[in-house]
This record gives C-alpha cells, structure tokens and sequence, in this order.
C-alpha cells in the first residue's frame, strides 16, 4: 500500500493522479483502465476538495491498493470534512434531456458505471471512500 497525505485543493488533482499513476504503471494496468481511473480522481477528489471543509480547508490521504487475487486496484480517499456519503444520492435519471434533469450526481454516477465497486464509510470522524477497479 502507498499512501500521499496532500492539500484538498482542486490544485491538488495533477499530482495526486501522477501519484496514483506511477503506482498503475508498475502493476501493468492497461491504459483504458488507467484512463477510466484518472478520470475518478478527478471527480472525486474534485468533490473533496470544493465541499468536504468548506468555507474552510484540510487534508486528504489517498492510498493505493494493488490486489492480487483477482488483480484489481483499490484507490481509497480518506477526509476529515463534512460527513458526505456520495452513494446515498439516487442515481439520475439519464433518459431526461440534460436541461430536464437535476443538477448534481452525474459524476458520481459516471464513476460508480466505470469502476468495479465503489463503498463508503463514515469511520473515526473520517470520510472513507474507496473504488475499486479489477485489472
């Protein structure tokens, strides 16, 4: 496991997906899921760091799982903002044209349709969100 302790500041999404990258990069993941991948971090440690302390700021740590059996990656993002469980939200409605449908949640749905699983917990005063892609 490895793990980066960084700013929660959209400032912060280059280096946390050259972080998550190099660890992809030494487990072979092919290139769409590293695609797929990168494009999660960018959703939701974006969402982390416009909502999770504000008005305020604060840390993340993202840590990076590479499994074995079956190989699969693990990227978990760990806050201490505003309790905020992403999956309670009700998926939206992707059969309304864009100005029918509600402002919000897309991402979120994007995320959990391209990765393997998805969970979250709120553990110790802490936001635990991890997704999960097999490789």
């Amino acid at each position: 496991m490895k793990e980066l302790n960084i700013s929660a500041a959209v400032e912060s999404i280059p280096t946390v997906t050259e972080f998550v990258d190099r660890e992809l990069e030494l487990c072979d993941c092919p290139i769409k899921a590293r695609m797929q991948i990168d494009i999660a971090i960018d959703e939701l440690f974006g969402n982390i760091a416009r909502y999770a302390y504000t008005p305020g700021s604060g840390d993340v740590t993202v840590r990076v799982d590479i499994l074995d059996s079956p190989p699969a990656v693990e990227i978990t993002f760990i806050d201490g903002g505003v309790p905020y469980d992403p999956l309670a939200k009700e998926d939206p409605d992707i059969t309304l044209n864009a100005d029918r449908r509600e402002i919000g949640g897309l991402g979120i749905f994007m995320v959990k349709k391209t990765m393997d699983g998805m969970k979250y917990e709120y553990r110790d005063g802490k936001n635990v969100l991890a997704i999960k892609k097999n490789l």
